[in-house]
């Protein structure tokens, strides 16, 4: 049984920093291809943040986080991370952490989810 645990959200000031951590569990190693960050405001439909690439750490970023969030990975701990800095108050959404283990083709069909973390960014 796969299982995704997010950890790291709370609320922070605007301009400030959170670090979001996924925890991966339940195949054995290598059982993903991708994993990526998620994200839904209340009102609003789910929308992609970021991803990584397991093989070669090559990353994917929506344009709106550019130059303020970094992913990053851990392939021994089948953990990602996700810097967050410079937050704004749009930022402010449940994170959630999914893996792409169907193909080894990027695309944004993911196929595990984590039960998500609150992230609130304060003005």
């Amino acid at each position: 049984q796969v299982q995704l645990v997010e950890s790291g959200g709370g609320l922070v000031q605007a301009g400030g920093s959170l670090r979001l951590s996924c925890a991966a569990s339940g195949r054995t190693s290598s059982w993903w291809y991708y994993m990526g960050w998620f994200r839904q405001a209340p009102g609003k439909e789910r929308e992609f943040v970021q991803a990584i690439r397991r093989s070669t750490g090559n990353t994917y970023s929506a344009d709106s986080v550019k130059g303020r969030f970094t992913i990053s990975k851990d392939n021994a701990k089948n953990t990602v991370y996700l810097q967050m800095n410079s937050l704004k108050p749009e930022d402010t959404a449940v994170y959630y952490c999914a893996a792409r283990t169907r193909s080894s083709s990027w695309s944004l069909e993911f196929d595990y989810w984590g039960q998500g973390t609150q992230v609130t960014v304060s003005s």
